[in-house]
């Protein structure tokens, strides 16, 4: 990506007008880290006294452009109820009075109109106004009847902002769409995983057990919702086979579903005795099922054995559903409490928290998010608005602002809140395009970025400001897609509890005493996902399932030679410090400055002969290297480096490569580039591995006597070496004193040839000699 503009994507400080930078700027409120936004709130509660032919009655209320309306239908005492708040911004009102027009049908019944300048401005927790019944009339100026309503100037912390009709909405959404343009909170229920031990089985049903001369190859497939899982085929000549296997699921309380388990009989012909086992499996015979209600499944927070009863197998015989419960099955079934369920990427966990409510720790504080503005946002596709919501995930808290339609620059300034309980976490913050707003065929909310914060980066009680870049990558190249301003706040309601926390274990105990493989971890996150989207789903307004996959994403596992290269480079880079200290070394040695050999030197006779000083030199010197480096400390917060990204440096067909489906949709000439390319990196990864294993080897076969003559030598030497220090003892200070000092004597006591150890070792054979 050579001739792609370099952009430096860091994360700038703003001074917005906010309550949290001046706190004795008017009274404090619960929105104090937005910029306070007054709206023009109406309230249209009910009509009376009207006479009418229609039993439909719409209101409807003008501001200069802008408009709002809604329609019900007369109750039986004949009123007509509306009970809708309508929010109009202020900054962008284009008149002075609003006219508030009943109608029937097309016909205007009665109409009242106020003006702006006399609605009271009211801020919580000031009581709502009541509203008041208001005189309508017609164009003649008669009376028509009354309408109750109320009217004033709020801000974003009114509690009907969520739910009021804005004036910035498309009027034209269906009652689906308006939900999804408005804030919504949502909570995500609590995950649990699902260990069933399949143990074994007796008294199974198999046709001619006693006359086969293989053995039945018997396995056990356990399914809850759509997850299905399997254990081993078991090989047995008798009705008693043996697993001892584990299956694990994820579900989530209140624990409605079901537990299927059915055991099978693999079959080498294709002979299935009825329907009703065909839609197992062509292959497959079922011996019998039963199934376990979750709400049943006894829980367990420890490491503790669950109980382990025999539970009956009804095996179908025919088209009568005739059943009989001979067969048994042998399960331990748990819901293991003592596990964070991971849905997130274990990077970026939002909350460390087992499932088991008992084992919670108490919060160690609490952390606010204003969700101010987005600045520059482009386009997903040509010739579209932008019409925006944030969503902001933390724990098992999601909260989505309101969209903000056809602006580039939309402002939410909406603050949310969560509890802590461990501040070594993440939250998530990502921009997307709302689907309903879109006239695309098959809509889907399209991600224009994300932002992740680490509250362990976050100073205690500090306000920050922030524009946040949203950087997307593209199969041609690396963008920014806009910036987003936040302000956030971590509280700590104990100080000392959070340096504790450091000195605690990052996960549950049950992850330590009980672990569960790193392979077991990555098969049960796709299902913590999908659980998480079918929840969120259900909601009355709905989370899209690509809102979560985004939110959710964890892409260290897809194949990216552009992150393998940068993870090379960061490990290179850790190694630096060994690299910098034999570079010091060698300089020493070279007395290219002879004034540091000689503080070198009085240091190496100081700790020779006062040894218990060294371990308190090498502290001290730890802590003053920190102190000083505090001079020195990072003042932004981490953001994306494209030069640690390798970014700019790949070619740009391996960034292409990562957004590749699987298997390949690529073909020809690019497949085979990409396939010499990858020949080139492993090559040079073999000869570096085979070099790391020449050198053991060689280091190995000291003793080995493959090379009689180089083995005989060694043992002289050790031999010889074993008799100086027994007749001569040596202590072990003197020995690594005059060793520290043979090795940095001056350039003109020695040679520039490699050490006799060392030319030893390289004459050495290894095992690339029995290599093809």
């Amino acid at each position: 990506m050579a001739n792609q503009k370099k952009e430096v994507f860091s994360v700038k400080e703003t001074k917005p007008s906010i309550r949290a930078k001046n706190p004795l700027n008017g009274p404090t409120t619960s929105f104090d880290l937005v910029e306070e936004m007054l709206y023009l709130y109406v309230r249209i509660e009910k009509a009376r006294l009207l006479v009418l032919d229609h039993s439909v009655l719409q209101v409807e209320l003008k501001i200069g452009n802008y408009r709002g309306a809604a329609t019900t239908e007369a109750n039986p005492q004949g009123e007509f109820k509306w009970n809708r708040v309508f929010a109009f911004t202020k900054s962008r009102l284009q008149d002075t009075s609003v006219q508030v027009l009943v109608k029937d049908g097309v016909n205007v019944v009665g109409q009242c109109s106020f003006g702006v300048s006399e609605a009271e401005k009211r801020v919580p927790p000031v009581p709502p106004l009541s509203p008041q019944w208001y005189a309508l009339v017609d164009q003649k100026r008669n009376a028509k009847g009354e309408l109750m309503m109320a009217f004033w100037t709020g801000t974003q912390a009114d509690e009907v902002y969520n739910s009021a009709s804005h004036s910035d909405e498309a009027v034209d959404l269906s009652h689906k769409g308006l939900l999804s343009i408005r804030p919504s909170v949502y909570y995500t229920p609590r995950l649990w995983y699902l260990r069933v031990n399949v143990i074994g089985a007796q008294d199974l049903v198999l046709n001619d057990i006693n006359n086969r001369e293989q053995p039945a190859q018997i396995y056990v497939k356990a399914r809850v919702l759509l997850c299905e899982l399997s254990t081993r085929a078991c090989l047995t000549k008798t009705a008693d086979p043996k697993w001892n296997e584990d299956l694990m699921f994820v579900v989530a309380e209140p624990f409605g579903e079901t537990l299927d388990v059915g055991v099978f009989e693999l079959k080498k012909d294709a002979s299935v005795p009825s329907e009703e086992q065909k839609k197992y499996g062509k292959y497959e015979v079922l011996l019998g099922s039963c199934e376990i209600p979750l709400k049943n499944v006894g829980k367990r927070t420890d490491r503790s054995p669950a109980s382990s009863p025999w539970y009956d197998l009804t095996v179908m015989e025919g088209e009568g559903m005739n059943a009989r419960f001979a067969s048994k099955i042998n399960m331990r079934i748990s819901l293991d409490g003592g596990y964070h369920v991971f849905d997130e990427p274990t990077e970026f966990s939002s909350d460390l928290r087992p499932s088991s409510k008992i084992l919670w720790k108490p919060a160690v504080g609490m952390f606010e998010l204003g969700i101010m503005s987005a600045s520059g946002l482009s386009p997903i596709m040509p010739n579209t608005s932008v019409d925006a919501f944030c969503v902001a995930k933390y724990g098992p808290k999601w909260v989505r602002t309101r969209t903000v339609v056809d602006n580039c620059s939309p402002k939410w300034n909406e603050q949310y809140m969560w509890e802590v309980y461990d501040h070594c976490t993440v939250i998530t913050i990502a921009v997307f395009q709302n689907k309903y707003l879109l006239n695309w065929e098959r809509n889907r909310d399209r991600e224009i970025g994300k932002v992740r914060i680490r509250l362990s980066n976050l100073e205690f009680d500090k306000v920050y400001t922030n524009s946040h870049p949203l950087v997307s990558l593209e199969p041609y190249g690396v963008m920014k897609r806009g910036e987003l301003q936040l302000s956030y706040r971590f509280c700590s309601t104990s100080k000392l509890n959070v340096y504790h926390s450091y000195t605690q274990a990052l996960w549950p105990k049950l992850h330590y005493v009980l672990p569960l493989s790193v392979a077991q971890i990555h098969r049960l996150r796709p299902q913590a996902v999908k659980l998480t989207e079918s929840r969120l789903q259900k909601a009355e307004s709905p989370l899209s399932p690509e809102v979560v996959q985004y939110v959710l994403d964890d892409n260290k596992h897809k194949f990216s030679l552009r992150r393998a290269k940068a993870n090379f480079l960061r490990c290179m880079k850790l190694l630096e410090c060994f690299s910098l200290y034999r570079q010091r070394f060698d300089r020493l040695r070279k007395w290219t400055n002879p004034l540091h050999n000689a503080v070198f030197i009085i240091s190496l006779i100081e700790v020779t002969w006062f040894p218990w000083m060294a371990l308190a030199s090498m502290f001290f010197m730890l802590s003053g290297i920190g102190a000083w480096g505090y001079w020195k400390r990072p003042k932004q917060l981490p953001h994306i480096d494209t030069e640690l990204s390798q970014v700019y440096s790949v070619h740009p067909d391996e960034i292409a490569e990562e957004f590749d489906s699987f298997p390949t949709s690529a073909s020809g000439n690019i497949l085979t580039i990409r396939y010499h390319r990858l020949q080139g990196i492993i090559l040079n990864v073999q000869t570096t591995l085979g070099d790391i294993a020449t050198t053991g080897e060689r280091v190995q076969s000291l003793l080995s006597w493959r090379d009689k003559k180089a083995t005989l030598l060694a043992l002289i030497f050790f031999f010889f070496a074993g008799m100086v220090f027994y007749i001569y003892p040596f202590s072990v200070r003197s020995l690594v004193f005059w060793t520290i000092l043979y090795m940095t004597r001056h350039p003109m006591l020695r040679i520039d040839l490699p050490s006799y150890f060392h030319n030893f070792i390289r004459r050495m054979p290894s095992k690339i000699d029995s290599m093809l």
